[in-house]
């Protein structure tokens, strides 16, 4: 039996600017993105490894997010920008 194909389809938020006072947040939860991925595989027993191998349990992103490529910085912020920008979407406010 063949399986459905998978099609995501997340909440458009194309139509929702974040506010400037927010921006600064963006780098903060980018980083704490990472940090709990990172916890997460660390518990699952990957360590860290030159080169992405599933078998071995290894990742080149296990390392503080400093030190992470730009690419990957970019898909914690993007993750980050999104998740902010649904909860505007949703109606909430974000007050600090």
């Amino acid at each position: 039996m063949r399986k459905k194909e998978y099609i995501p389809t997340p909440v458009d938020t194309s139509d929702v600017k974040l506010p400037d006072e927010l921006l600064p947040l963006v780098e903060d939860m980018a980083r704490n993105v990472h940090e709990v991925w990172a916890r997460t595989r660390l518990e699952q027993g990957w360590r860290h490894g030159q080169q992405r191998d599933d078998n071995n349990r290894r990742h080149p992103d296990l390392v503080p997010y400093d030190e992470l490529p730009e690419a990957e910085k970019i898909f914690d912020r993007n993750t980050s920008v999104e998740t902010l920008k649904l909860i505007l979407k949703l109606g909430f406010t974000i007050t600090k």
